[in-house]
């Protein structure tokens, strides 16, 4: 599926991702008054706003991106009724041939490891037939409990051709209390790097990367660079550009000679562009459409002068 990913970068030349991470604040008033009156403010209304919100984003972007990134958190916040408006999003971004990267950041013994990944990638036996759950082409996976927690998710993935990113340097201020520390000489987070090469030649890919790739965060250009220097078959999905605090300059070293090696995920910058550009509510959709275009622009502008230089 990482192969499929790359694909759709290709065609669409924008190495970039939009998170659909909403949380009821970025929603327009007028959506949540619409939602409201319909269902009242329950756990349904709020759904049905952050519905409508997602839906408009994806109608104003679709065309011009080749995946987006759902951050489960943010529809599970509002219960059972959150998780279907999850399933909605997904099943849309489909209709819309798009790749959907789940970010569950899913995790856990063996077995536990083995049904999330069947309800996110896979599918489940139900008497003499089978169903796909969530039915996400790429999923985010925590490894941290090594590789008996990792390998139901490869498996998975070879079963019904789907990928993962590998959390292995992470966005976040607090990355490096844990992913910076060394052992015998070695980084966690390059040893984690290092394990998803090692998984990876499980899911060998067409363009020279695997199906198993790594989060790795735009926050870190430095660390970002000497992993794409010793990572070669492992492509990157990278967080952290635009509300994070990362731009352009910081995420060029993510790509390798061909432009090709990572997708570049921006949530909040596109979600809430309406809010930074101050314009009218009603125009949200269109912001995020403006921003989508920037972003690409800006990115794609500086994989070009790196395939300039070779």
């Amino acid at each position: 599926m990482i192969s499929q990913l790359i694909e759709k970068i290709q065609k669409t030349k924008a190495p970039i991702c939009v998170g659909l991470d909403p949380m009821l604040s970025y929603v327009p008033e007028h959506i949540v008054k619409r939602a409201f009156d319909a269902y009242g403010e329950t756990l349904e209304g709020a759904a049905e706003a952050i519905w409508q919100y997602n839906k408009e984003i994806i109608d104003n972007t679709y065309d011009l991106i080749p995946a987006v990134k759902p951050q489960i958190a943010m529809y599970e916040q509002f219960g059972i009724e959150g998780l279907v408006v999850y399933k909605k999003t997904v099943d849309y971004c489909h209709e819309k041939g798009l790749v959907v990267i789940g970010d569950a950041k899913r995790g856990d013994i063996g077995s536990t490891s083995a049904a999330y990944a069947t309800g996110h990638l896979g599918k489940v036996q139900v008497g003499s037939k089978s169903y796909s759950g969530f039915d996400t082409d790429i999923l985010t996976v925590n490894p941290y409990l090594g590789t008996d927690g990792v390998k139901p998710f490869v498996d998975a993935c070879n079963a019904n051709d789907k990928g993962i990113f590998v959390l292995v340097k992470t966005s976040n201020p607090s990355s490096g209390e844990l992913q910076d520390k060394k052992i015998d000489g070695m980084t966690i987070y390059e040893t984690m790097g290092h394990m998803c090469e090692k998984w990876g030649e499980d899911l060998p890919g067409v363009y020279g990367y695997s199906g198993v790739g790594a989060v790795v965060g735009a926050t870190y250009p430095e660390q970002l660079r000497y992993l794409r220097d010793v990572l070669p078959t492992t492509f990157f999905l990278i967080p952290g550009y635009g509300a994070q605090g990362a731009g352009a300059k910081d995420i060029a070293g993510a790509f390798d000679k061909n432009g090709l090696g990572g997708i570049v995920n921006s949530s909040r910058g596109i979600m809430c562009a309406y809010q930074k550009e101050k314009c009218d509510e009603h125009d949200y959709a269109q912001a995020a459409r403006r921003e989508a275009i920037r972003m690409r622009d800006e990115i794609c502008a500086r994989i070009g002068e790196i395939r300039a230089n070779g």
